[in-house]
């Protein structure tokens, strides 16, 4: 597939587009206009979403003000159709909430949002990027593995939340 990509208000970079039909796809920055459409469109990708929590527009908007978090979309025709976010510790970066609608999968877009978000934390010095995945999400395990990413079996993940909501 063809691609023609563009940027805005970032230093995403072009990567070798693919051959199969021509595709035009723009990647940027998530502004808050955006954040309906990604909220629908982790709705659609089955990606969990606490609307009281950590997911509110409120806390979206603190998060996306935050050096050290990075969300990105990529759209065509002015329709959003794919989301990650990028968080970091400062020697740690984690990719969160990759989602491509299901209409545009298998066209190289996900690993181009991953390799944006990758090239994001190699620019400030963070050369170390996990993701978590639940058990269930086998296609975004696949996708992660066929990027190189490795599976720790050996890891457990606790957490402590205030409530379920968040």
């Amino acid at each position: 597939m063809n691609m023609l990509i563009t940027f805005h208000n970032t230093y995403v970079r072009c990567m070798k587009p693919m051959k199969q039909q021509d595709l035009k796809v723009t990647f940027r920055k998530m502004t808050l206009k955006d954040y309906d459409s990604v909220i629908a469109l982790w709705n659609e990708g089955d990606i969990p979403y606490r609307p009281q929590g950590r997911d509110s527009r409120k806390n979206i908007t603190l998060q996306m003000q935050q050096s050290n978090c990075y969300f990105l979309v990529v759209e065509t025709e002015k329709k959003i159709i794919g989301a990650i976010v990028g968080t970091h510790d400062g020697r740690k970066g984690w990719i969160n909430r990759l989602v491509v609608t299901p209409s545009y999968r298998k066209k190289g877009i996900a690993k181009r949002l991953v390799k944006e978000v990758e090239h994001h934390f190699s620019a400030i010095g963070i050369d170390i990027v996990a993701c978590l995945i639940e058990d269930w999400n086998t296609t975004s395990m696949q996708v992660f593995e066929q990027m190189g990413y490795t599976k720790h079996t050996d890891i457990l993940y606790y957490s402590k939340r205030k409530s379920t909501k968040t």
